[in-house]
């Protein structure tokens, strides 16, 4: 069979598998007796080990084995779940993830899990710190399952035996080295046990024996009319036996065999369903699986819609594809702003109402394909409880993180690369942000952290915010550091807002914190977030108050495909100015301009603001903005920080298509891109966030 082609389905249902193992996880340790969180966990170990098993990825199906057998222990209430076994599981879920992303990189998925793999059979024997008890209990199924296999019918016929009265034994019997026929030795034991008894079992089985397809011994389940000491002595009186070792085999023993038993048959059904789910999946036409979409475990904090979930169908399409759509949707999109330039200057009525209609069908579409871009930012949300937990086990911190909105949508470019600036910040709230526990209580606080991860939505914008109860942010503490690293002068440094003092937290470098941990120290990393945020779009906010907490706000755009700009000329070339960054459009006379220690600046709304001319910005040729009386001025601002951009005519607003300029015109100074107009042309798009500093 060839796996290859079932590659990507099975990628996407181990991620899905190990990230609702590791919030159960999360769930149990809070509530440990929950065993309906137990049989989850355990459905999604035994899932992934019957997928991994049929894809041959053999060191996955043997870690996600012994964690089976763990659970199956727990779910049995044979075993009590404690905090060193949650340990140990996460631990495993961890070599997990590592083998998954190895096979996402091409790899084999092969890893070295022999300690973890030897401290999950140490939890089996009793012997990774639980009680003798759990030990005890654990033992008769070790002792008489590890040998033998015996199916659910060979089971019923042992346990009928036992309620009849008759004795029930597990036997091994080894042949001497030096023995010629071993078949033959083989079958006068056999003899033996027929006549006092019968035979339920053989391993290997009775061919296999008589073939001498076996080394130096075979086991059997033997239901016999005589004792134990009876039965042993007439095995040993046959010729080369070396050895019997006989075990009676009691109803406790029976039901420990029982729960084996059904779980392998567990893992054997759940093998075959995967095989079968994967070859559904490649013999698809469009490589999609649909599936029956299932209710998302509920998180803790986690703001959930009342009422029972109702099931839909959901169909899982290769990204690559909807990219192909969007680049093909774009091109339709220049079409259409062509064809409404042409009906305006032809003037015929029956084209004008065809291409209105045609504009409304294509707007319905571009809504359509946009919201087949956009994902839940739970996607990004569902690792960071994990993360916290462990953060503040190795900070001796309690944390609680509490999340809401993680249904928001955003953009699926946006959600690729927006993962790491909130692990940055999440990292600076609970290692600089939260206090220890000591420290809490001293000033009246509870001992538990609290922190608070919101996205919404509002506008054309989604904003995340990162909000926590900790010490907040010493303003002074910020100054005085950024006086000492020639961040900001004397003078400056008495003007600044409280909101300009906590940007300084953003320079390169920068850093308030007495001591860098290898978690982090407050700044450690916010350049590099300030920088992606940027890039993507957006921008990012700090409030504090000291001793209450902090909030970092981020704000993002939806999409970064298609965007709202105003088209602006500056002589024979266009531009396009996002609108998510305009404030608003005017024009000024030109005695109105100031210069202010050699910069251009303009009064606006009682402050002044600097005016950057965009044809020297660009060397627009033979054309000055000052040459006219009237100068067009579009304001465009960055956080809290606004500049006038010189223009010669506003074109109008146009919903445009974002083009990169590929790879040999990268880097360029305040240009995102380029897009296509109606007429042909080309015109690049500004990145006002460049402009200002």
């Amino acid at each position: 069979m060839e796996l290859n082609q079932y590659l990507s389905m099975f990628i996407d249902e181990s991620k899905e598998h190990l990230q609702a193992m590791n919030e159960n996880l999360l769930m149990l340790e809070n509530n440990p007796n929950d065993i309906g969180i137990v049989q989850s966990i355990f459905r999604s170990a035994h899932t992934l080990k019957g997928m991994s098993a049929t894809m041959g990825f053999e060191d996955l199906a043997s870690l996600t084995h012994e964690m089976e057998n763990v659970l199956d222990l727990v779910r049995n209430n044979k075993l009590e779940m404690n905090s060193s076994i949650i340990d140990c599981i996460f631990k495993s879920l961890d070599s997990l993830e590592i083998m998954v992303e190895d096979i996402i990189q091409g790899g084999t998925g092969q890893a070295d899990v022999n300690q973890i793999v030897a401290s999950l059979k140490a939890i089996v024997s009793g012997d990774y710190g639980h009680t003798e008890k759990n030990a005890a209990k654990a033992a008769p199924k070790k002792e008489a399952t590890k040998a033998v296999d015996v199916d659910q019918y060979q089971l019923s016929i042992l346990e009928q035996s036992i309620e009849s009265g008759f004795l029930v034994f597990y036997i091994e019997v080894s042949v001497r080295e030096d023995c010629v026929l071993k078949a033959a030795r083989a079958y006068m034991v056999f003899d033996v046990l027929e006549r006092m008894g019968e035979v339920v079992k053989s391993t290997p089985s009775v061919q296999d024996i008589e073939q001498e397809k076996f080394d130096r011994s075979f086991s059997v389940f033997h239901i016999s009319k005589v004792d134990q000491a009876t039965l042993q002595k007439e095995i040993l009186s046959v010729s080369e036996i070396e050895s019997a070792v006989i075990i009676t085999v009691d109803k406790d023993s029976l039901e420990e065999m029982a729960a084996g038993v059904s779980a392998e048959a567990e893992v054997e059904a759940a093998a075959n369903e995967a095989a079968a789910a994967l070859a559904e999946a490649a013999d698809l036409k469009q490589e999609t699986s649909v599936r029956a979409a299932e209710p998302a475990p509920t998180k803790q904090g986690t703001a959930t819609a009342s009422g029972a979930p109702v099931a839909n169908r959901t169909i899982r399409v290769d990204i690559e594809r909807l990219d192909a759509l969007m680049n093909l949707f774009s091109e339709l999109l220049i079409d259409r702003v062509r064809l409404e330039q042409l009906a305006s200057e032809v003037k015929r009525n029956d084209l004008t109402e065809t291409v209105e209609h045609m504009s409304r069908v294509s707007s319905d579409l571009q809504n359509i394909v946009l919201k087949l871009r956009m994902v839940p930012v739970d996607s990004v949300f569902n690792r960071f409880p994990r993360m916290i937990r462990d953060l503040a086990k190795s900070l001796d911190k309690k944390v609680d993180l509490i999340i809401t909105g993680a249904e928001t949508e955003l953009d699926r470019t946006v959600i690729d690369e927006i993962g790491d600036p909130l692990v940055h910040l999440l990292r600076n709230a609970i290692d600089h942000g939260i206090e220890p526990i000591q420290d809490r209580l001293t000033v009246g606080k509870s001992e538990t952290g609290t922190i608070h991860l919101r996205a919404f939505h509002s506008g054309n914008h989604v904003f995340i915010e990162i909000e926590e109860d900790g010490r907040g942010i010493n303003r002074d503490k910020i100054l005085n550091t950024a006086l000492k690293n020639g961040l900001v002068t004397q003078e400056q440094a008495n003007k600044l807002s409280d909101s300009e003092v906590y940007q300084l937290l953003f320079e390169s470098g920068f850093s308030t914190a007495d001591k860098i941990s290898d978690i982090s120290g407050r700044g450690v990393g916010l350049d590099v977030v300030k920088t992606k945020i940027h890039t993507l779009g957006g921008h990012v906010q700090v409030d504090s108050k000291l001793g209450v907490g902090s909030k970092f706000s981020v704000q993002l755009p939806l999409t970064l495909s298609i965007i709202s700009a105003m088209l602006v000329s500056l002589g024979s070339e266009k531009y396009a100015i996002p609108l998510s960054s305009i404030v608003e459009t005017s024009s000024i006379k030109r005695e109105q301009i100031r210069t202010i220690h050699g910069n251009q600046m303009i009064e606006y709304r009682s402050t002044v603001i600097p005016l950057v001319s965009l044809s020297s910005l660009f060397e627009v040729p033979d054309y000055n903005e000052l040459d006219e009386n009237e100068i067009e001025i579009v304001v465009v601002r960055k956080g809290e920080k606004q500049i006038a951009l010189m223009v010669d005519e506003f074109i109008g607003q146009q919903e445009i298509v974002l083009k990169t300029l590929g790879k040999y015109l990268n880097g360029l100074f305040a240009i995102s891109g380029a897009t296509i107009l109606g007429d042909g042309q080309v015109a690049l798009i500004i990145d006002t966030n460049a402009l200002i500093k």
